[in-house]
This record gives structure tokens, sequence and C-alpha cells, in this order.
């Protein structure tokens, strides 16, 4: 596994996936968590090579000497270093997640390096949309025809009304369909740094005002692409974040959870090799 070296010095480890012809699309994962789980985008890798990084603290990458690298600011510095390792002028860059606050934040600092930018799933923290509990509960009741809906409702009511912290029994409202290959998606997808995962947002990690004006200047065409049942990034709410990028395309993964490569790879695959072709 190929390894780099971020500007703080430490060690920041990516998979090239794919031998298509060209710069590589570089992948920013959610989570923070192991980039295992964005596998190669439903078969994506076929038409783009991907480089796919591994933040720092999860996968293989070290973890930093000095915690506040964790911070999603920070970690705009090592996928920019991680562009600079594999030599492109300018890069098409993928965020899926948490990983687009990461690319949206690079977006806003380095447009001249930016060819394309693919958002999927999107965090919209980066620029200060916030998703309500009930455009949340709206969404999940678009399931309710589901054997494990009752049991998962009522989790996520418990959640939004801060007496409950079932994680786990929500977790089928993030998949198309919570079949055996959801059921071991989510088990990959599962973040182990719980470290990595509480300090990304921390103080200072955001500074929506500056960087929504910064994307109102930037060219870049997007794509922003979420999961028409997406609990995490809604339809809505995406929408509003499409409308921040001058040259914005957006599209509704009909039948999609928060991974639209497993609910329909076909699907999303095509939508996203067209974009960045």
């Amino acid at each position: 596994m190929p390894t780099f070296t971020a500007p703080d010095g430490t060690r920041l480890a990516y998979r090239l996936i794919g031998d298509g012809g060209g710069d590589p699309v570089l992948c920013v994962p959610g989570g923070p968590t192991d980039s295992r789980y964005l596998g190669d985008l439903g078969g994506l890798s076929a038409h783009r090579r991907l480089a796919v990084l591994d933040l720092r603290g999860t996968g293989r990458s070290a973890l930093p000497h000095d915690t506040s690298g964790y911070r999603c600011d920070r970690l705009v510095d090592d996928v920019e270093a991680l562009r600079a390792h594999l030599g492109p002028a300018r890069l098409d860059l993928l965020g899926h997640s948490a990983g687009a606050n990461v690319a949206t934040q690079y977006a806003a600092r380095y447009p001249e390096r930016l060819g394309r930018l693919a958002l999927i799933g999107p965090g919209t923290r980066a620029v200060g949309i916030e998703v309500t509990g009930e455009t949340r509960r709206a969404l999940a009741r678009l399931r309710e025809g589901e054997p494990w809906f009752p049991a998962a409702f009522a989790a996520l009511e418990a959640i939004g009304a801060g007496t409950g912290r079932d994680w786990e029994a929500i977790a089928p409202f993030f998949w198309g369909r919570w079949d055996a290959a959801a059921r071991r998606h989510h088990a990959a997808a599962r973040p182990r740094n719980a470290e990595a995962v509480a300090l990304f947002a921390a103080e200072g990690a955001f500074d929506p005002p500056a960087t929504r004006a910064a994307l109102a200047a930037c060219g870049t065409p997007a794509l922003l692409l979420t999961g028409e049942f997406d609990l995490n990034s809604p339809p809505g709410a995406t929408a509003e974040l499409a409308g921040l990028f001058p040259d914005a395309r957006l599209v509704v993964q009909s039948g999609a959870g928060h991974y639209p490569w497993l609910d329909d790879a076909d699907r999303f695959v095509s939508a996203v090799a067209a974009f960045l072709r």
C-alpha cells in the first residue's frame, strides 16, 4: 500500500484501484473510518483509476502526534499533500459523507487545483446546513413498509428526543435494502478510532460563512449525488448545498440510501462516470 508524508510529518496511506489511464480521482472517505468501505465505488474504477485515501488514524495511516490534526480543516492539508504526491496540477476529487466536508473545504481553499468535484451523500457541516429531526423522521417514514421499520423508527425517535442512543437499531435506514450485503457493509464501515470521530468537528474545524463565500466564486463543476432515502444527507439538504456552487448538478438516486453504489451500482456508476468524463 503506497504512502506519503503529510505536512505535519504524519505518514498516510492510500490505495490505487483500477488501471484506467490518466490521473486518478482522489477519493476521501467519511467516518472518519477505514476507506475500505468505499470498495471500488460500485465499479467506478473500470472508468477511472481511483486514489483512495486512508484519513489519519484510520486504515493503514498513522496516528498524528498532535490530535488537533484530526480536525476537518486540517485534513484538507492532507488532501493537498496527496495531490502533490500524485503529481497532477489539477485533480478530480470525490468525497463521501463526512469526507465531503473535507472536499468542500478543499474546493474553497484550492479551487485552482480542482478539475471536477463529486460529493456523494455529502455532509454539510462545512457550510452550516443543518438537517432537522423532522426531516429525518419524514424520510424514515418512507420505509414504513419494511419489516424492520417499527423497531428502527422507535430508536430514531428516541435518539431525536435525547432519550436513546441505540445507533445500531437505526442502521437499516442507511441502505436502500437491508440485506446480508448491507449488514456486512455496515460492519466494515463502522469507525474504529473514536478520537478521530470526536475531534473531526472540534472547535475551529468549520467556518461556514467563509466557505460559502469561497464556493460562490468557485468555478469547479460539481456533482452532488444522494440517495432518495438518505437520512444522513437528505435530498433537500443536498440540494441546498448544490445551490452554493455556480456550476452544480444534483442527482437524487431513487431507492438508495447513504451508500448508493451498493444499492444500485449501475445507476451510480453511470451518473458519476459520465460527470467525471
